[in-house]
């Protein structure tokens, strides 16, 4: 999830908010956050909510970045 959060803050800055603006169904502020959390923040994890944002929110990403990969072919 680190490097997920990681690459997508990469992609924002590099179009400049434009190619995310995209896909307003996901939270991509919350990904991006979700990261910072994991990676500066690890003794205040939640591993409740962690479970809970992979069973809820991957499923949904994973169809998303199917579209986005097929709108840059």
């Amino acid at each position: 999830m680190v490097a997920v959060g990681e690459s997508f803050k990469k992609i924002d800055k590099e179009t400049e908010g434009l190619f995310l603006k995209q896909y307003p169904d996901i939270d991509w502020k919350g990904i991006i956050g979700v990261r910072n959390i994991l990676a500066h923040d690890y003794f205040d994890i939640d591993v409740e909510e962690i479970y809970k944002i992979c069973q809820r929110d991957i499923p949904k990403l994973m169809k998303t970045l199917e579209q986005m990969l097929g709108s840059i072919k």
